[in-house]
């Protein structure tokens, strides 16, 4: 198989279950992370041979996309933040959002010496490592309710060459934080059961519903009960952040009002959906 035969099956297999843009990704994600090859490499020489072992793992991903597993899971990492993270079913994939977040993050105390964060809801480990990498003097803690997901995050951890402390814990059921700490930050589940028909096939059956879904009738629960253990928790000059579900910025503010926090900013995503929030008193 050819490289151009190989962008010309990826196309025709893929077609009636992808908008041509997102195929353009799978094009470009295989063309580097399996053939470790660009798209000049693609241009000068389209008829460069693909080897048989090559070839034999780029049709097992083009038949699982057609099935609607994630790239991400098929290839074993994503990018974020410019730091390559291992993804799989036990954790959610990275979105640009939680990237907008981090960035929110690191404007508002980059320069800022020995901070103590906490990370709540760790997933793949994206949040910490990021700051990690930018705040290289911070005292950084994360839980997970998952020891799938910390084992991931663990493996990521050592990846990106970060010191990361995790902890095996349900927030829910969390009395107290240890100590007090200068950020404290979460994305946690929030989508709604009744939002699932405006999900993607591959994020309903292949990433982890634990870290996606929360009850309709109690949608902002975990924002509760994050905001009720962080007012006692954040340094004077610390903040708390979250990334939100897009529909319940209101209903998120409104809680966080009640617990006593006093300063509130809601931020849009590069989308234009209220995604993201900071929180101080």
């Amino acid at each position: 198989m050819t490289l151009l035969s190989f962008k010309q099956k990826l196309y025709a297999t893929l077609e009636s279950h992808y908008p041509t843009s997102e195929i353009d990704s799978f094009f470009k994600i295989i063309l580097e992370d399996v053939l470790n090859l660009s798209k000049i490499d693609f241009a000068l020489e389209p008829n460069k041979i693909v080897s048989d072992d090559k070839n034999t793992k780029i049709d097992q991903i083009i038949s699982r996309l057609a099935e609607h597993q994630p790239i991400q899971h098929l290839i074993g990492f994503t990018e974020f933040m410019d730091l390559k993270i291992m993804v799989n079913e036990h954790v959610l994939i990275p979105r640009p959002e939680t990237e907008e977040l981090i960035r929110w993050i690191l404007n508002d105390y980059s320069t800022a010496p020995n901070l103590d964060v906490l990370d709540i809801g760790t997933g793949s480990g994206c949040i910490p490592i990021a700051l990690s990498k930018s705040l290289n003097d911070a005292n950084i803690n994360t839980i997970d309710i998952s020891t799938k997901a910390i084992e991931t995050a663990k493996k990521n951890a050592e990846i990106n060459k970060v010191n990361i402390n995790f902890i095996h814990q349900d927030i829910l059921t969390t009395n107290q934080f240890p100590q007090q700490y200068d950020v404290i930050v979460s994305n946690p589940p929030y989508v709604r059961n009744l939002e699932k028909a405006e999900m993607q096939k591959n994020v309903l059956e292949f990433e982890p519903h634990l870290a996606l879904f929360v009850e309709d009738n109690d949608p902002v629960i975990f924002y509760k009960k994050i905001a009720e253990l962080a007012i006692s928790a954040i340094k004077p000059k610390g903040a708390l952040y979250y990334e939100i579900n897009q529909y319940l910025g209101k209903e998120t503010i409104e809680l966080l009002k009640q617990i006593g926090f006093k300063n509130i900013e809601l931020k849009k995503d590069m989308f234009g959906n209220d995604r993201m929030i900071k929180a101080t008193f």
